[in-house]
């Protein structure tokens, strides 16, 4: 970069002139790159010292380039060092902005804070989920108190309950969804069946104690846990990424502006189409692995199909239900998590795939305290 100053074409120089208490210099003539050699050797000789100021005077240059500003720069620290005083005089608009980069860039870098002791680091590192994990929670209740007044209103005036998103949603997270979770829970059922009866087949009876195994294992935690974790994996990561990609393009601040309620339009549709997807690939779930249990034994015990299901039909009510009603409680939980982060979205792919990543994490932590919770619920009412 070079830019002409208008002066006259005088060799390259720098003049120095001294006053009581001051030194002057004066830069005269093309400060280029072709003549830093030997202005090099002038601003190393350069010194000031002694004197209370010290005035550097560029009128006299006529063009100047990233070389000269640089070397002009470097005059002025020398001239500017210690208890002297640096004034710079006859500088055009150009030479500043140009002098102005180059200091910026010299400028030396901020040296690093000191790295904390190591028991503070992980202080730091246990208090920083604890402090976020209140702010979750604040913004967790926000989102569904939203979906409640969201969902209020549309009971109030039907129309706006949004009926064709929420069976599009409820499409795409349920129907979509129902072979892989068929055969999620079929493999599970065979599993299951096949471990119990190797591991009881010392005991007296193996095979209804494998039944009961198979039935109430399957129906009361692994077939909603199943259910659950694979619609976080698949739903609440899709929600996530949706969201947040409309974040980025600011799409949700439009709605606003225009006066609608983003919990109407776009919270509100997921999570209820997630309150009615779980329970039913929790029961599909169900299905599938009792199925899968009873294949097995068939070929494993040659148990007839008809007595795993007497001595299953035992467990069905009370079993059942008692992982059915986990199902909403963890739908709900998924959903909000999952809009929770796609609302934290900001503007880079690095950021979506960052929340994407810890939708999926959470939520899946919260589908395992909540199980955890109506585990030890149950048993205190022994249900």
């Amino acid at each position: 970069m070079s830019i002409d100053l208008d002066q006259s074409g005088t060799a390259a120089d720098l003049i120095r002139s001294e006053e009581p208490g001051v030194v002057r210099y004066a830069a005269v003539g093309d400060w280029r790159i072709e003549n830093l050699a030997r202005l090099q050797r002038s601003v190393d000789q350069a010194d000031a010292s002694g004197a209370r100021r010290a005035i550097l005077d560029l009128a006299r240059v006529g063009q100047l380039d990233t070389a000269g500003a640089w070397l002009l720069n470097r005059l002025g620290g020398r001239l500017g060092a210690g208890d002297t005083a640096l004034e710079w005089t006859g500088v055009s608009g150009p030479a500043r902005r140009l002098l102005d980069v180059i200091a910026a860039e010299a400028a030396p870098a901020a040296s690093p804070a000191p790295r904390a002791p190591l028991p503070q680091r992980l202080l730091a590192a246990i208090g920083r989920p604890v402090a976020g994990a209140g702010a979750d929670f604040a913004a967790w209740t926000g989102i569904l108190g939203g979906v409640v007044a969201a969902f209020g209103r549309g009971l109030i005036n039907p129309r706006r309950l949004r009926i064709t998103s929420i069976v599009h949603h409820l499409e795409r997270m349920a129907l979509t969804a129902a072979p892989i979770n068929l055969l999620i829970g079929f493999v599970i059922g065979i599993i299951i069946a096949q471990q119990g009866a190797f591991q009881f087949k010392e005991f007296i009876g193996p095979d209804i104690i494998v039944v009961d195994l198979t039935a109430y294992l399957a129906l009361r935690e692994i077939g909603v846990l199943l259910a659950a974790i694979m619609l976080a994996g698949r739903s609440g990561s899709a929600i996530t990424a949706e969201i947040g990609s409309m974040k980025m393009r600011e799409e949700v601040d439009a709605l606003k502006v225009i006066g609608l309620d983003p919990n109407e339009i776009l919270v509100m549709p997921r999570i209820v189409a997630l309150f009615i997807a779980l329970p039913l690939l929790t029961v599909l779930v169900d299905i599938a692995a009792l199925a899968g249990g009873a294949l097995l034994l068939k070929l494993y015990l040659d148990m007839p199909f008809e007595v795993f299901f007497d001595r299953a039909r035992l467990a069905y009510m009370s079993t059942l239900l008692a992982g059915l009603i986990k199902a909403p409680f963890m739908a709900v939980a998924i959903g909000v998590v999952a809009v929770s982060e796609g609302f934290k979205v900001r503007g880079s792919a690095e950021s979506l795939g960052r929340h994407t990543t810890t939708a999926v994490v959470k939520a899946i932590f919260m589908v395992l305290a909540i199980d955890c919770f109506f585990a030890l619920f149950f048993a205190a009412i022994q249900f």
